[in-house]
């Protein structure tokens, strides 16, 4: 609607100007007339003074036309051109709202998928063949069937790369897919911080989770990072006796949702969606660009929801994530920003939030 409401004031505009250029060439032929017909008069002595009188109306009739004409300009130009600024306000504003919706959408998506992670690794460190795993971790028969059992999930749940059982001391002492990661057994994680908090969390339903990065042990894929504390026994208060660690299969799901983002195919083509970190790093991106390497500009004003233009000829909208159930969330951003027409790009300052 707004855009077709810019669309009538520039015809408008087109018509008035092919109009009034037709009046202007019309009263340009009119004073001639009148001209030619004031030299005929004079020659004609007393017999063409009525005439005159006639010629010179004539003359005074197509300049009151001008000015008729040139006034009705004056006052026509600034209003049309109100109808288009008011008209790229509504667009950019209009536009801004429903991609912050979008964000949202997106962002939330990201929550729910992640809280199942935290749930299914809380669940899993209760499994009796991780549990015996890590009470046993020098006994090759606990470990194997330790593996065997962590492969046997990987088969069902298939957006996860691999999944570890980890001892006390931080050494990978099973995995569920050897074959394909090979040098993830033995691997040490002693210093990394999702461990660290994995195994000084209070109870079975605490967990730990880390950033974005890519794992060398995985072929330096890019993974989600989930870990819990397997307890004696599985029992919820149980001394903890090793961690078990999800890698999610961030590249491919993150990107399933930033491209599965719900715009038409002409919206597709100027538009981009995004997954930032807390910090705006790039986690994700549907052209794929700056993943894990850029940050992003995002002004959000101190707003959880919200849009803006950017000044450069895009209208950005943004959420903050609300989180999902028991997960608040990694104070992760989802964001589309879409590319406007000069004319409809708004002003650089948030023009919705909410």
């Amino acid at each position: 609607m707004p855009e077709r409401i810019i669309a009538l004031a520039d015809e408008i505009s087109r018509l008035v100007s092919s109009r009034v250029g037709k009046i202007q060439h019309t009263t340009s032929l009119t004073r001639l007339l009148a001209m030619n017909a004031a030299i005929e008069a004079a020659r004609a002595g007393d017999a063409g003074v009525g005439f005159a009188v006639v010629a010179s109306e004539v003359k005074a009739v197509s300049q009151n036309i001008t000015h008729a004409v040139a006034e009705f300009q004056d006052q026509l130009a600034p209003r049309l051109a109100e109808v288009n600024r008011l008209g790229g306000a509504l667009i950019a504003q209009l536009r801004g709202t429903r991609l912050a919706d979008l964000a949202l959408n997106l962002i939330e998506i990201i929550d729910r998928n992640l809280y199942e992670r935290s749930c299914d690794v809380r669940w899993w460190a209760t499994d009796s063949a991780v549990v015996e795993g890590s009470a046993h971790p020098d006994r090759l028969a606990a470990t194997d069937h330790c593996s065997r059992r962590l492969g046997v999930i990987l088969d069902s749940y298939t957006v996860y790369l691999d999944l570890w059982v980890i001892d006390r001391h931080g050494t990978v002492r099973a995995s569920g897919r050897p074959q394909r990661f090979p040098h993830a057994q033995g691997t040490s994680v002693a210093k990394e911080s999702w461990f660290q908090q994995a195994l000084a969390t209070g109870d079975g339903t605490q967990f730990a989770v880390a950033d974005i990065s890519e794992c060398p042990a995985l072929d330096r894929q890019q993974v989600a990072t989930y870990a819990a504390a397997i307890r004696a026994g599985g029992e919820t208060k149980g001394q903890p006796i090793g961690v078990l660690a999800v890698f999610f299969n961030w590249q491919a799901q993150a990107q399933a949702v930033v491209t599965g983002v719900r715009l038409t195919e002409e919206e597709r083509r100027v538009s981009r969606a995004l997954i930032l970190d807390r910090e705006f790093r790039v986690l994700a991106a549907s052209d794929g660009v700056g993943v894990l390497r850029e940050s992003y500009p995002l002004r959000t004003a101190g707003q959880p929801l919200g849009s803006y233009a950017d000044g450069e000829g895009r209208v950005v909208g943004f959420a903050l994530t609300p989180g999902y159930e028991t997960y608040r969330g990694l104070g992760w951003y989802g964001v589309v920003e879409q590319r406007l027409a000069a004319a409809t790009s708004g002003r650089s300052s948030p023009i919705a939030s909410r």
